[in-house]
Formats: structure tokens, C-alpha cells, sequence
């Protein structure tokens, strides 16, 4: 094996090198990337095209005259900005999305300059593929404890609630920049990629102690537009699970605090209601866009809960979740955020 060259095959093999240099274009840093790495491109995203274009309009030869240019102007400009500093014995892994020239091209100017620069063999590809074996791998070895409720019973606020006590959590949600329901999309963050999610989903699954119960909050197998994982949900509806049981008017008031960003967006809000057309007449989606319109949010809340979410729920939680069928229960009719803390304790005391 080349000394420039390195193979990996665990996730926790990337840790023994000082730093991770991606020089992929920044378009494909954004999609996904080993965590902790920098992005450090030699070629950016327009002279990624540019050079792509060249290559299949003109001819090989064209594309790669231009493309040294181009790494080689942006190799000295990261130097200089970055890295001229390191010392001797720094020891850097450098990726590009197959192991191929980018990479190659910095790795050969660092090493030439005396660092011991290696190459990742498969670059990001090796990584994405270790990502997935691990992801169906992990969650089977974890114990999960499945926070269930109906919509409103500030389930999210009490996984929050109970990491803040102590105990291991896996928030989902926060994970996939979504709060699970079709009303679920946060203002102003946007989801990850599902390749993004699943590595930030490694990496917290990475840091749970196997002998410790983990707290999580029953999901469906997507929440908004990323899939969770198959070992996960199997493993997730295989396990026990415990019930919030809130007051209907306690849900009610939950939800008009917990989504109050929509009170100042009415037609954001009445964006989202459209895909229920499906599920709902006509006449309700219009009566729904109209409480929003005149601000009659409790009106909304509360029959958003009655005729969609609740049987929505009663329909699936007991088919999706084994556990779910004796669960412990856990009644409230305060889900403040002084309500929420109370829960949690209660949860944990168990």
C-alpha cells in the first residue's frame, strides 16, 4: 500500500489524523461531510461545472490544463490562509469524493512540502459507505424507552426536559430540522440532506452508552422530508414505551405557544394545510385557511386536533409500536414549561 494512501475501515480510524481536509466544491461539502472536517476546495462550484462542461464539450486534454489551473491557484491560496502555519508533524487526511485527482493534487503539494499528508483510499464515497453499514449496525445494540402521545403533548419539550436531567436522549427532530407533522417545517432552517441527517444521526447514536436506556420520541419512518433509518425505526417500534396522556385544552394551549411563529405568517401556515386536501373536504380545508386568515388560532388548533391528528394517531400508534399496547401512562393537564419539567422527573423516576 502506497504511504500516501489511506485505507480506512472503521468510522473511528478518521480520529488517529490531526485534521480532515474535504476539497470538494463547496456545493457538495453543504450536502454532506465528515464531521469536524473543513472545506478547503480546489475547485469551487463554478469552476467544478466549468471544468465538467470543458471535459465533455471540448476534450479531456482542455478540461485538465484549465483544472490544474485552477487547483493549483487554489492549493497556494488555502497554504497561505490555512495552513502555512502547522508544524512538521501535523498529519492531515485529505478527501474528495472518490479518492481520485483532487485530493491527490493537495496531498502531493503537502507532502512534498514535508507533512505527511494521506489521501483517503474511496475518499468520501468510503466514508458514506462506512456511514450506512454503521447505521444499520448501531441501533440494534441500543435500548430505546419511546416517549408516545397524541400531537400537543409537548413529547419533544419532555425528551429535551429529561436530557437536561441527565439521562441519554436521541432527538430526531432536532436531528432533521422538523417537528415531525405536516405543520412540522421550522421558519428559517431548512432540513438537511438525508445523507446530512445521517450523519449527524451517527454521530449522536456514537456517543450513547449501550448499557444506559435511551430516551426517544415515537416517529413515524419520515419525519418531513428525511427517511429515518430502517434498524432505527424497527428498533424504535420494538421497544417499550411509556404515554403522555394531556388534557385536550392543555394540548391546545401547548400548541398555540409551541408554534406561535405561524401566528405572524397565516399564509405560511395555509401552505401547509394544502396537502391535507387528500384527507380532509374542501369545506374544512377552506374553514382551516379561514380561521388562520382571521386569527382564530384556538378554533384552528382545536380542530386540527379533532378531526386530523387525533385519529390520526389512534389509527397508527398502536400498529407501529409493540410497547405501545401497555404503556405506562403519564397524566397532565399542565404542559408549561414548569408542567414539562415535572413530567420529566416523573419519567425518569419510574
Amino acid at each position: 500500500m502506497k504511504n500516501d494512501i489511506a485505507t480506512v475501515e472503521r468510522i473511528s480510524e478518521l480520529h488517529s489524523f490531526d485534521e480532515i481536509i474535504d476539497v470538494r466544491s463547496p456545493a457538495e461539502f453543504a450536502e454532506d461531510h465528515i464531521p469536524g472536517s473543513i472545506n478547503c476546495p480546489v475547485l469551487d462550484n463554478q469552476q467544478r461545472i466549468e471544468i465538467g462542461t470543458l471535459y465533455k464539450q471540448v476534450s479531456p486534454f482542455a478540461a485538465k490544463k484549465l483544472g490544474a489551473a485552477y487547483v493549483s491557484e487554489n492549493i497556494a491560496r488555502h497554504l497561505r490562509a490555512h495552513f502555512v502555519e502547522r508544524p512538521r508533524s501535523w498529519r492531515p487526511l485529505i478527501v474528495c469524493w472518490r479518492g481520485g485527482q483532487r485530493s491527490g493534487s493537495m496531498t502531493y503539494v503537502f507532502r512534498r512540502i514535508g507533512w505527511d499528508a494521506q489521501q483517503l483510499e474511496g475518499g468520501y464515497k468510503t466514508y458514506r459507505r462506512l456511514v450506512v453499514d454503521k447505521l444499520a449496525e448501531l441501533p440494534r445494540q441500543l435500548r430505546f424507552t419511546v416517549i408516545c402521545g397524541a400531537t400537543g403533548s409537548a413529547k419533544s419539550r419532555i425528551l429535551q426536559a429529561i436530557g437536561r436531567i441527565g439521562e441519554q436522549v436521541l432527538d430526531l427532530e432536532e436531528l432533521a430540522c422538523h417537528k415531525g407533522s405536516v405543520l412540522g417545517v421550522l421558519p428559517d432552517s431548512p432540513q438537511p440532506s438525508q445523507k446530512m441527517f445521517e450523519s449527524r444521526l451517527l454521530t449522536a447514536l456514537q456517543s450513547l452508552d449501550p448499557h444506559r436506556p435511551v430516551y426517544v420520541e415515537a416517529e413515524s419512518r419520515k419525519i418531513g422530508s428525511l427517511q429515518v433509518p430502517a434498524a432505527l425505526i424497527e428498533t424504535m417500534r420494538a421497544s417499550d414505551c411509556l404515554n403522555i396522556e394531556a388534557s385536550f385544552d392543555a394540548r391546545v394551549d401547548f400548541l398555540l405557544r409551541d408554534y406561535d411563529y405561524f401566528l405572524a405568517a397565516p399564509e405560511r401556515l395555509n401552505a401547509c394545510l394544502h396537502p391535507l386536501r387528500n384527507l380532509q373536504s374542501t369545506e374544512t380545508i377552506q374553514r382551516w385557511q379561514d380561521y388562520a386568515r382571521d386569527g382564530q388560532w384556538r378554533d384552528l388548533v382545536s380542530e386540527l386536533l379533532a378531526l386530523h391528528y387525533d385519529p390520526l394517531y389512534k389509527r397508527s400508534q398502536t400498529r407501529n409500536y409493540s410497547g405501545f399496547s401497555a404503556p405506562a401512562n403519564f397524566v397532565s393537564d399542565d404542559l408549561t414549561p414548569a408542567g414539562v419539567d415535572t413530567l420529566a422527573l416523573a419519567v425518569c423516576r419510574r
